[in-house]
């Protein structure tokens, strides 16, 4: 009969304290290039949507007389900009990347490591359960699924 004694510890591996620091500290730059991609991406869609309505304005001009080639250039404009909805989408999984490895590099540090006496605990939200916040997989007019 085997002793169930010890089966209900956790297991533990030691790693050296350089090598949870190293894997901590590329983390946390991930974290911040992650933030960086999220303001270059809304920054180009911010542009995008700038150059979008100045098209779509001159298309309205009445000026110009309706023709079925500008009926599709202006379909054409009205999917791209429902297209531009992408960036929100990718801003929401860039966050939720963003919290679970911040989570990972805090709690390896933690864990590895301890906390010393008058030591500031790091601010960390939770990391998120769900694996994926963004379920939209495809982008139609009038379909899309965030939540």
């Amino acid at each position: 009969m085997q002793s169930s004694m010890g089966s209900d510890a956790p297991s533990s591996v030691q790693l050296p304290v350089m090598l949870v620091a190293d894997v901590q500290d590329s983390l946390l730059v991930v974290v911040h290039d992650l933030s960086r991609l999220d303001g270059l991406l809304a920054h180009t869609m911010e542009n995008l949507m700038e150059r979008f309505t100045s098209a779509s304005a001159s298309l309205a001009d009445p000026a110009l007389q309706a023709s079925p080639e500008l009926d599709l250039v202006r379909s054409t404009l009205r999917a791209a900009v429902t297209e531009l909805q992408f960036q929100d989408m990718a801003s929401q999984l860039i966050t939720h990347t963003s919290k679970i490895l911040q989570g990972c590099a805090y709690r390896l540090a933690s864990e590895s490591m301890g906390m010393e006496d008058g030591e500031a605990v790091p601010f960390v939200e939770e990391v998120p359960d769900r694996p994926n916040p963004v379920t939209q997989d495809e982008m139609d007019a009038g379909s899309i699924e965030l939540f």
